[in-house]
């Protein structure tokens, strides 16, 4: 059986999953050959020659529990890692281990004569400990010289237990070696009794484990850090969603404004999270019947994902709800939405339309900042509203923004979206889809039924960001 595998033999493929697993089963059943050799050992001490192999085949088996490790490592790769939130740090790696040795490693023997006070080492042995051949090897007194100031007491305790009480040896500890090097040292031992049942000497076998226990610091820390990083995913989701749902209209279903008078919008919205992404984006939907007795209604887009986005949004809409009671114009308002959005610390663009609806004449005043047009249904049949100049929120200080108006009519519908209904490369088609849908808005009841029609329609689509869709329906 080789005692030694090298770390540096390239390899001219990785080895597939079932490659991997064969390799598995051979260890496993090549530690229970091991096992059984070593059950058949005897264990009075008497014999140098049967504590050697009774050692090599506890170190032996140690050495095939590593590669099992490290072999199911191989099959099984990293963990998975959850969809970081925006400007999150990056998953740290996994490094290399260092090409110095193998993670299965070099092995020395050394025994302590107690009788006699001499000490023997193998010459791996000086190796280990960074220690020069022609030097005589160190007493049991001298040894914890070598050692990492607390891990002495472990040393101590263990040799002690050993040398007082009969007990084996089996435990770690960190030596320094004389060039500055760290290593950890694995020991495993057994005293050697005289005649009289008193301890004669002590032998034992070390092993230098450093490499391998770097790697399973390295997984080990890789693997916290996934854990960390899902739980902060996983708080910035719920954080996101509960900003969400406290600034987004609380009605839900379907509602009317203004709530007196006979001319009265049929109104219902919905929210379409993205299917590809855990995060929360920045889209909105708003109708609020204002001060003077008209409706405000709204759909914009921030871009991003996350709990910045998700308080930009609240920042924005709050802004839109505050300006359209206060009278504002959606021209102007557009022009203050984006001043507001380029004086912002964390820099960003968005998109939105804003309409203002007069339930006296019919009248829709509306304006848009690089947002999808409105579409207007009449009559079975659908359009685009001809859309004035508006330039994306926050791309440009002191923009401007022109605003149209146009007359609707009882039993028009009006449709308000943001762009992430389909994936990127699929939007061209989104108004004509949109518009297709015509005759079955005809035959709808309600805007409700008009929501759900575009649900089914763009609902099962992969989306790689969140949508929002607000229908209006003239009373």
């Amino acid at each position: 059986m080789p005692s030694h595998l090298s770390a540096d033999r390239p390899a001219a493929h990785p080895p597939g999953r079932d490659s991997v697993d064969a390799l598995i089963s051979q260890a496993r059943r090549l530690k229970g050959d091991v096992d059984a050799v070593r059950r058949d050992t005897q264990s009075d001490g008497a014999d140098p020659q049967e504590r050697w192999q009774r050692a090599l085949c506890d170190l032996a088996l140690h050495q095939l529990n590593d590669l099992d490790e490290h072999l199911a490592q191989l099959r099984d790769g990293p963990p998975p890692v959850p969809a970081p939130p925006e400007a999150a740090p990056s998953v740290r790696t996994v490094p290399p281990a260092p090409r110095r040795g193998s993670l299965l490693s070099r092995v020395g023997s050394a025994e302590w004569n107690l009788l006699t006070d001499e000490a023997s080492w193998s010459g791996e042995l000086y190796q280990i400990l960074g220690r020069d051949p022609t030097a005589p090897p160190l007493t049991l007194d001298e040894l914890p010289s070598l050692v990492l100031d607390e891990d002495r007491p472990k040393l101590t305790a263990m040799v002690t237990d050993c040398l007082v009480d009969a007990k084996p040896i089996d435990g770690e500890f960190r030596v320094v070696r004389p060039d500055g090097d760290l290593r950890t040292v694995h020991m495993m031992g057994e005293p050697v009794l005289a005649a009289d049942g008193s301890t004669a000497s002590m032998w034992a076998v070390l092993r230098d484990v450093s490499e391998l226990r770097r790697s399973q610091r390295a997984v080990n820390e890789t693997r916290d850090s996934l854990q960390r990083q899902r739980h902060r995913a996983q708080t910035e989701h719920r954080l996101a969603v509960e900003l969400q749902e406290a600034v987004l209209p609380p009605w839900r279903g379907s509602l009317r404004l203004p709530h007196q008078g006979p001319e009265t919008l049929d109104l219902a919205a919905h929210y379409l999270p993205s299917s590809t992404s855990a995060l929360i984006g920045g889209d909105w939907y708003d109708a609020l019947e204002l001060a003077d007795g008209e409706t405000l209604l709204s759909v914009g887009d921030l871009t991003g994902h996350g709990v910045a986005v998700a308080s930009g949004m609240a920042t924005l809409l709050g802004a839109v709800r505050g300006m359209a009671m206060a009278g504002t114009q959606p021209g102007q308002l557009m022009a203050w939405l984006n001043q507001l959005l380029d004086a912002t610390v964390q820099p960003a663009l968005g998109s939105a339309v804003c309409c203002r609806y007069r339930p006296q004449t019919r009248t829709l005043v509306w304006a848009q900042a690089g947002h999808p047009a409105p579409l207007l249904f009449r009559d079975g049949t659908g359009r685009t509203l001809h859309t004035p100049d508006g330039v994306l929120l926050g791309a440009t200080s002191g923009a401007s923004y022109e605003q149209a108006e146009v007359t609707l009519e009882a039993g028009d519908l009006l449709l308000l979206h943001t762009d992430g209904l389909v994936p990127l490369h699929d939007r061209a088609d989104t108004v004509h889809r949109l518009l297709d849908l015509a005759p079955r808005f005809g035959e709808a009841r309600t805007a409700q039924d008009c929501v759900r029609t575009v649900v089914e329609e763009f609902g099962g689509t992969e989306r790689e960001d969140d949508a929002c869709v607000l229908v209006a329906r003239v009373m």
